[in-house]
């Protein structure tokens, strides 16, 4: 069995995981209370008009020696810290964005495709191939979440919805692959 004996389950995981994924954030709109409103967003945004899209660091310091500098320390102790993300002005260009959840979709499906070509004979049960292909899925959608929490503050209720998506989203890979493969 090759990657391309299982394109067929590669596209069709990528569909299922899209509606899943589709009816997780808009119609149950289980992630709407992972975000939070400053406590005074104009001035907020007051500060942040003008700079480039980028991710910054507040207080700004890479260098762990200026951790030493009393003025850096204090920066740190006064707060606040923070981790933000600026992207270009406008509305969310959505139509990209699903487009490349999409292929993101598609890239975990060949993901799935190489181990199970890898490891499971042609013709192997179901439940061979689900395991497999479930657990790559699992893997590949959830597990590059956790350093958000670890090292950028993001909250852990967050990242533990994210992983139960990617339950979800392994659950239905490992499905459609066993059932197609």
């Amino acid at each position: 069995m090759t990657i391309i004996d299982l394109w067929l389950p590669i596209v069709a995981s990528a569909v299922i995981v899209f509606i899943a994924s589709s009816l997780i954030h808009v119609a149950l709109k289980w992630h709407n209370g992972d975000y939070r409103k400053t406590g005074d967003e104009e001035r907020v945004r007051a500060a942040l008009s003008g700079s480039e899209p980028g991710f910054y660091l507040l207080p700004y310091c890479i260098d762990p020696a200026e951790l030493k500098k009393e003025e850096v320390a204090q920066k740190y102790k006064d707060g606040p810290l923070a981790y933000i993300t600026v992207v270009p002005n406008g509305l969310p260009n959505m139509g990209g964005a699903l487009a490349k959840t999409f292929v993101f979709y598609l890239f975990v499906g060949c993901l799935c495709a190489y181990v199970v070509s890898r490891t499971v004979a042609a013709g192997a049960d179901y439940l061979e191939v689900f395991r497999i292909a479930g657990t790559v899925a699992w893997i590949a959608h959830g597990v590059a979440i956790i350093p958000d929490s670890i090292w950028y503050g993001k909250p852990w209720s967050v990242t533990g919805k994210y992983l139960v998506d990617a339950l979800i989203y392994g659950l239905l890979t490992g499905g459609v692959f066993g059932w197609l493969a």
